[in-house]
């Protein structure tokens, strides 16, 4: 099968997720990426961790497919090296630090003043003007300050998300922009100049609780991995083990009450009329849903709500997923190499019949500097 982006050419002055992430997905579309690294040093995620084989879990999540070139950009001649991939790329995408892109000549107005025709994409923490424009930004700070660790957590603690969901957001939203450039590109002849910042990325996903706050006069409600608004819903004790549940409406709520939990009484229950009551009542009517549970054990409970078709689920580890059994039985996993051996890649989340994704290998430090010097040497 063909890779709908395989005659597009990507230069990326990327480290960390977000911009990887971006770029990695293009990459899974055929384009040709190519990931410019400090000498010696490369990307900074090579170093977060050395969970698999040895090397960064972050690294080889964010960078299958891409070529990795070392590019000292300060350097004279490493820096013409640099302008001559950018003369034939299709895309150029940067998260450097606030700053550096314009003092290093790589800006948008400056590289598409000759070539109209690129996509150029920045990324950054808190876009390219306003009091915050030169202040430092990592997924943590851009979580605080834009009320997700206030929403999250339990009534006496805060906490962050357990991913890079500031990162993940941001990078989603430079993949779809890219793609859309390069969609109106091939009407228009023109490229783009997008920017792409953290604060506005996941602000975006933080704009319910907002509303919810400052419309509604409520500060946020941190209830553990329970629901703010919405009763029942999240964990409930059984006799061995716990189960997650969700109820949508008011038809799955009597449902629940007559079919699982065999009190068709509750669904009449002044306090659990409606979901604002449930919500109210939430602890009440938890114990009396953990007393029906405590005869059972999660197993059983889960099959009476998928026999009363009751939205349900386990609670299972990270490396649980890597074995989860409907992932497994789609067979959503692929073999991926890296520089230390292979492993098992979730393929991506968008399956299309008219191509697969390519799925590359993920690079050794600066394994593609002779090929790519070559290619593009200092004198054709």
């Amino acid at each position: 099968m063909h890779h709908p982006l395989r005659d597009i050419t990507v230069v990326a002055v990327e480290q960390a997720v977000a911009a990887p992430l971006a770029t990695r997905q293009l990459a899974d579309l055929g384009a040709r990426v190519i990931k410019i690294e400090r000498p010696e040093v490369g990307d900074f995620a090579r170093g977060y961790d050395r969970a698999v084989h040895g090397q960064s879990s972050y690294f080889v999540w964010l960078n299958r497919g891409k070529q990795s070139l070392e590019l000292d950009i300060k350097d004279p001649a490493d820096r013409a090296l640099l302008d001559r991939l950018i003369a034939g790329a299709d895309v150029f995408v940067h998260n450097l630090v606030p700053g550096a892109v314009e003092r290093l000549g790589l800006d948008a107005e400056t590289l598409r003043a000759a070539r109209p025709w690129l996509v150029h994409c920045s990324i950054s923490g808190y876009g390219p003007d306003g009091p915050y424009r030169s202040k430092k930004a990592y997924d943590l700070l851009v979580q605080c300050e834009t009320g997700l660790v206030a929403s999250t957590g339990t009534p006496d603690e805060p906490a962050k998300a357990g991913v890079s969901i500031a990162d993940i957001a941001t990078g989603m939203y430079a993949y779809s922009g890219i793609l859309t450039a390069l969609y109106d590109r091939a009407h228009t002849g023109r490229g783009a100049s997008l920017h792409v910042a953290m604060i506005d990325a996941l602000g975006e996903w933080m704009t319910q609780p907002a509303y919810f706050g400052r419309y509604g006069g409520e500060p946020p409600r941190r209830t553990g991995a329970r629901h703010p608004s919405i009763s029942p819903y999240g964990p409930h004790r059984t006799g061995e083990g716990a189960v997650f549940l969700g109820v949508q409406n008011e038809r799955e709520w009597a449902v629940l009450c007559r079919d699982v939990l065999l009190r068709p009484d509750l669904a009449g229950d002044p306090r659990f009329a409606t979901n604002d009551e449930r919500v109210t009542h939430n602890d009440e009517l938890t114990s009396i849903i953990e007393q029906v549970f405590a005869d059972l054990d999660a197993g059983q409970v889960v099959e009476r709500l998928d026999r009363a078709g009751i939205a349900n689920a386990s609670l299972r580890t990270p490396a649980d997923l890597t074995r989860h059994p409907q992932l497994t039985a789609r067979q959503r996993w692929h073999p991926v190499d890296t520089p230390q051996g292979g492993i098992e890649a979730l393929l991506p989340p968008v399956t299309a019949d008219a191509w697969d994704p390519a799925m590359g290998a993920v690079p050794a430090l600066g394994e593609h500097n002779r090929s790519i010097r070559a290619e593009f040497p200092a004198n054709p």
